[in-house]
């Protein structure tokens, strides 16, 4: 995709879910816990201020901007770790997609946001072991599944067609990916759209704009302020 594709001017999944706040309260616990200890003589120690995602339609571009962003960082690592080294073809070919389809839809994102995009946020993978196939996919599973939750649930809120579009063609490639990665660990099973996931009309989930982040909070270590999007 190329960024003439965005017409507007000047703009170009299954785990724990912990709490997450936003940026003001987080960055008041910080500082109460970077000040235990220091006299009134000592300088405060810098803290990360974290990224406001902004509002309307530029907000939720850099929402999931954030998300492809975790995305694409995770598959650059799973590439680099011990399971993938020792994968099968098959998985190895499955992986490399992944990784390739999540990096162009965060450089995408990156483009089209122009000088509106978010920094590059900080992600925390202690918890993940890039060595075990379980551990690898139970992740992959989760974030593709969150994904698609995240974008059924934030496309009623563009207002550009263009835009809407667009999250329409993503969504549909990360509900690929949820299912490629829900048949790698369950072979030949309904798992790849689990009652889980789908009611009895046939219609997937959504999530929030908080209960994505929620999720996403025990992944990325960078404060995110969202309290402009639509609640």
């Amino acid at each position: 995709m190329k960024n003439e594709l965005i017409k507007s001017p000047g703009l170009v999944k299954n785990a724990n879910r912990r709490q997450f706040l936003k940026r003001g309260t987080l960055s008041v616990a910080a500082a109460g816990l970077l000040l235990v200890g220091c006299n009134d003589e000592d300088d405060p120690i810098p803290m990360n201020p974290g990224v406001n995602l902004g509002s309307g339609d530029i907000g939720i571009l850099n929402y999931a901007y954030a998300l492809e962003q975790l995305e694409a960082a995770f598959y650059a690592a799973v590439l680099e770790g011990g399971y993938f080294a020792n994968a099968s073809a098959e998985e190895k070919t499955i992986m490399g997609d992944l990784e390739k389809h999540e990096r162009a839809h965060r450089e995408f994102f990156k483009a089209a946001l122009g000088s509106n995009a978010i920094e590059s946020l900080e992600v925390n993978f202690s918890s993940i072991d890039f060595n075990s196939r379980n551990s690898v996919l139970a992740t992959a599973r989760t974030f593709e599944d969150l994904g698609v939750a995240a974008y059924n649930g934030a496309g009623q809120f563009l207002e550009s067609p263009d835009f809407l579009l667009i999250a329409g063609k993503i969504v549909s490639v990360e509900a690929r990916h949820a299912a490629a990665i829900r048949d790698l660990i369950n072979p030949g099973s309904a798992d790849f759209a689990g009652d889980d996931l789908i009611d009895s009309n046939g219609l997937e989930r959504t999530l929030s704009f908080s209960e994505v982040l929620t999720a996403a909070s025990s992944f990325v270590t960078t404060p995110i302020d969202f309290s402009q999007l639509p609640s």
